[in-house]
């Protein structure tokens, strides 16, 4: 059972190839197949994280995306949160352990979140930095262990939205600033500084523009996705 939070609209693109990603999070990759590009990353997919290792560095590891607390009885039966409110996430029995000790950076490109336009209809938009350089996700990560196999799993924070996404959607994803990646991985860093970084991120350094609804569909995952909607 996969919760989807209505916090976020739960897809975003992450095209930074392998070395790239590396090169910009300061990281090492233990033994994993090299990454592609991918431009509609969907809830329960492998997604691409740095997190601080037992030695000591920064590990570039694949989780899965859809949180599972390590208490859980049942992998599948769990609610398995893709985001959650950064106002919350050190108050609820399920983050709290989560916040306090595991956190992690979720590597992306660009999100997509929908704006309302009637009823029941919604504009899709590409939300990305001007400078298209990737970017990180404020993420907290747990591992279920039980039943004969362990699954590591992720889910981003959320905040409320800055001055560009307010007109499309009530909150946005708490984008980390390059030189803010240490103490959110820092498992020593104090409470009060983890909360200070959960705000909404600058304005003058994201463009968003609406894309087709082809995004709308987990399968399609090509560069379409991404390309202005001219007709919106």
């Amino acid at each position: 059972m996969l919760c989807y939070h209505a916090d976020m609209c739960g897809r975003y693109v992450i095209k930074t190839l392998t070395q790239a990603i590396i090169d910009a999070f300061e990281a090492v990759l233990p033994p994993m197949p090299e990454l592609f590009p991918r431009y509609n990353v969907a809830p329960s997919q492998p997604v691409p994280v740095v997190r601080t290792a037992a030695d000591g560095r920064r590990h570039l590891d694949m989780l899965r995306w859809g949180l599972i607390p390590s208490w859980a009885k049942d992998a599948k039966a769990q609610p398995q949160p893709i985001n959650v409110r950064a106002e919350t996430v050190e108050h609820r029995p399920m983050f709290r352990a989560p916040f306090q000790r595991r956190r992690c950076l979720m590597a992306a490109d660009g999100f997509y979140e929908w704006q309302p336009t009637g009823p029941k209809a919604k504009r899709p938009f590409y939300i990305h930095r001007k400078d298209d350089a990737p970017f990180a996700f404020a993420a907290i990560w747990d591992t279920w262990d039980k039943g004969g196999g362990s699954i590591e799993s992720c889910a981003l924070l959320t905040t409320t939205p800055n001055d560009l996404m307010k007109p499309i959607h009530g909150r946005m994803p708490v984008i980390l600033r390059r030189e803010d990646y240490a103490r959110w991985l820092d498992p020593q860093t104090p409470r009060s500084e983890l909360v200070s970084l959960l705000v909404p991120f600058a304005n003058d350094a994201l463009d968003a523009y609406p894309v087709s609804t082809a995004v709308n569909s987990p399968p399609n995952d090509g560069p379409e996705c991404i390309r202005p909607d001219r007709e919106a």
